[in-house]
């Protein structure tokens, strides 16, 4: 039995179609068989990628070796508990979008109709969300700094105004 996970994808027969290169988590050479076992190979003992490199083979770094150093890393402790932060921060201007809005409308109701008011107040409950969704989209790949700075300029610009300045009771 192998511990190759894709030998349950392949019939019997089936060539592999990548180069035959081992996987990076089989060990580097197989337990011999029992002797009582029929041993039954399809390729010659000397082709089996298996075989683990001797000498100065084994010392050198291979290209599999470079690709699993390359890896990125993933964001640090603080950078999360910073997104959560920040995430709670959107979610709560949302709401401040919603409540602001409603307190809003019977003053708004003097220049603008309901059919005029809503739509733009519910874009504007929704502006938190959609910055932090676009943030998160638009900078993935990069570095977390312009992630950060992006969502604390979003925070900067996005803050209820109609809630700061009416609050839920009024002025």
């Amino acid at each position: 039995m192998t511990t190759d996970p894709d030998d349950a994808l392949r019939w019997e027969g089936d060539e592999p179609e990548a180069p035959n290169a081992p996987a990076a988590n089989t060990p580097p050479a197989a337990a011999p068989p029992a002797s009582g076992e029929a041993v039954h190979h399809d390729v010659p003992p000397a082709a089996t990628p298996r075989e683990a490199p001797t000498g100065a083979a084994a010392s050198a770094p291979s290209a599999g070796d470079s690709a699993e150093q390359e890896e990125p890393v993933g964001a640090g402790n603080a950078a999360l508990v910073f997104y959560g932060i920040i995430g709670g921060v959107y979610l709560l201007f949302a709401a401040g979008w919603i409540v602001g809005g409603f307190r809003l409308r019977p003053r708004a109701s003097l220049l603008l109709g309901d059919w005029t008011y809503f739509p733009w107040m519910w874009l504007a409950a929704l502006a938190p969300v959609l910055w932090f969704a676009a943030t998160w989209a638009l900078t993935r790949g990069r570095a977390s700094w312009i992630r950060i700075v992006a969502l604390i300029a979003g925070a900067a610009l996005l803050v209820p105004w109609p809630f700061v300045m009416f609050g839920t009771v009024g002025a």
